[in-house]
Parts: C-alpha cells; sequence; structure tokens
C-alpha cells in the first residue's frame, strides 16, 4: 500500500512540471492573440483630401466602398460578423458664411432626412466640441435589408448609429458611423478614435 502511494507521488512529480509548461504554452498564446488583436484594432491609417481641409485617422483594414455624392470617405469593416458591415461615412457641405445655421437647426433637417429609412427612430443628442470646434452629436436607430435578393434568405438587421455635425467656419462636416446592434459599443469606441484624431484646418 505504502510502495502504490509513493508510486503516485512520484509520478505525481514527474507530471508536475510538463503540466505547468503547458499551462506556460497556453498562457503565451493567448497573451500573443491579444497583442495582436490590439495591434490590429489600433492600426490606422490617415485620410487627407484636397476637397475639404480635414484630416483624421480610420482603422487600417476598413474597405474604401463606393462615394454617394458629398461624400469624402466611407469604408467599411470586412470583419462585421453581420450581413450588414459596420460603416463610417464622412460628408461634407458649404455653408453661407454669412448666415450659419445653428447646430439645432442642422440636426433638425439631418433627422427629416433620416425619416425615409425603415422603421428609423431618434435615440439621442448632445452638444459637444470636436478639434477646438461646436459640434452636435446624435445617435438614431434603422432597419436595414442588407441582403435584398430574390431566393436569398436574410434577416433584417437592426442598426445602431451614431453621427457628428460638425460647424467649421464655411464647412459642415458629417461623421456617421452605422453599426449593427449587437456590435455597436465595440464600432462607437473606434468612431471615438477617429474624432479623437479629426483635426480641421
Amino acid at each position: 500500500m505504502t510502495q502504490t502511494t509513493t508510486n503516485e507521488s512520484i509520478r505525481a512529480l514527474r507530471l508536475y512540471p510538463k503540466d505547468l509548461g503547458v499551462a506556460v504554452i497556453v498562457l503565451l498564446c493567448l497573451l500573443g492573440g491579444w497583442l495582436l488583436m490590439q495591434v490590429t484594432i489600433t492600426r490606422t491609417r490617415s485620410f487627407q483630401t484636397d476637397l475639404a481641409p480635414i484630416t483624421f485617422t480610420y482603422p487600417s483594414g476598413w474597405i474604401a466602398t463606393a462615394l454617394p455624392e458629398n461624400v469624402l470617405l466611407q469604408v467599411a469593416d470586412p470583419g462585421t460578423t453581420s450581413a450588414f458591415k459596420t460603416t463610417l461615412t464622412v460628408e461634407s457641405r458649404l455653408l453661407d458664411p454669412t448666415s450659419l445655421p445653428t447646430l439645432q437647426t442642422l440636426l433638425d433637417q439631418r433627422v427629416a432626412e433620416r425619416q425615409t429609412l425603415p422603421s428609423y427612430h431618434f435615440l439621442a443628442d448632445a452638444e459637444t466640441e470636436v478639434a477646438g470646434t461646436r459640434a452636435m452629436r446624435s445617435e438614431f436607430a434603422y432597419v436595414a435589408q442588407p441582403i435584398d435578393a430574390p431566393r436569398r434568405a436574410a434577416l433584417p438587421v437592426v442598426v445602431h448609429a451614431a453621427e457628428y455635425i460638425i460647424v467649421a467656419k464655411d464647412e459642415l462636416y458629417y461623421v456617421t458611423l452605422a453599426a449593427p446592434e449587437g456590435e455597436f459599443p465595440a464600432a462607437r469606441a473606434q468612431l471615438d478614435r477617429v474624432i479623437a484624431s479629426l483635426k480641421v484646418q
């Protein structure tokens, strides 16, 4: 009985370093994966254009899409799990410097434009400051049908969006991020980094 117990103790002691080594390797792999994810998330690309005096950075892995009228940049996150891809859009408009509208007027106009979106619902707004200039931040939601083709089954997606309205002299900018509802918190963090990097000349 004593001999058996001794043998089991010796076997346990021999296995202990191996178990410890495996645990260390697993922890190192997890740490490496986390660091790689952080690098991927924080890696950015600079945006600058001759069309408007604005610069900012955005996630380098996001892919440019077709540009509608008055849009300076539109990029989508290919890593979004939903069929509706998280999208960042930056638009610009010229304003009459002799008759600048208030932020509230600009927000009201934007809300009126959004009424055509399916199941549009305004969520919140607040005045803020971006790059040393006055701005209005708002949030809204709507329903999108990302795959709308015959014989292709796809559920509608609830989209949560945040938008900054920025007035800089005679230039008006709309910086909008739209994401599937479940992925909005992470997307909003990306938008916060874009806004923090934004500069208007």
